[in-house]
């Protein structure tokens, strides 16, 4: 079903300095009261685990020296880590490559619009605060209405 569906926001991402290879995209849905996000990475390095921190950040822009500009974790009702709305599923990358669908109610399309997409660069440990110790910002995405 997810397949016929035509995405209502996507972010194009792209590796920064430490990861020029990194690329891909992520894809937002609507579906019914939620929101299906459907990620698909390319490029990501080797991690000790595998995993790889993935959120939704405030900052309307990828630049600035290690995307620097995207600022923090989307988090307009200031909740405690994990539990903001930019908070999502660590991505799992398998030989560099990462592909991921889920659906969440923390936030709708139109929250997230104009802010970014970030992937860092070590897992989220769901606990450090305020945004799982997850290492550098190695790619970016800024959200846009298709």
């Amino acid at each position: 079903m997810l397949q016929r569906n035509r995405p209502f926001a996507k972010a194009v991402v792209r590796g920064g300095e430490s990861c020029p290879q990194i690329c891909g995209e992520v894809l937002f849905f609507r579906s019914g009261d939620a929101v299906k996000v459907r990620a698909d990475i390319s490029g990501l390095p080797d991690s000790c685990s595998g995993f790889h921190g993935f959120h939704i950040h405030e900052g309307d822009s990828c630049s600035g020296k290690d995307f620097s500009e995207t600022g923090g974790h989307f988090d307009p009702d200031d909740k405690q880590h994990p539990m903001h709305p930019g908070d999502m599923p660590p991505l799992l990358s398998c030989g560099g490559r990462a592909y991921m669908e889920f659906c969440t109610n923390r936030f709708g399309i139109c929250d997230i619009i104009g802010k970014t997409v970030v992937i860092h660069s070590a897992a989220d440990d769901f606990r450090t605060q305020p945004s799982g110790n997850s290492g550098e910002k190695i790619a970016c995405g800024l959200i846009c209405r298709c």
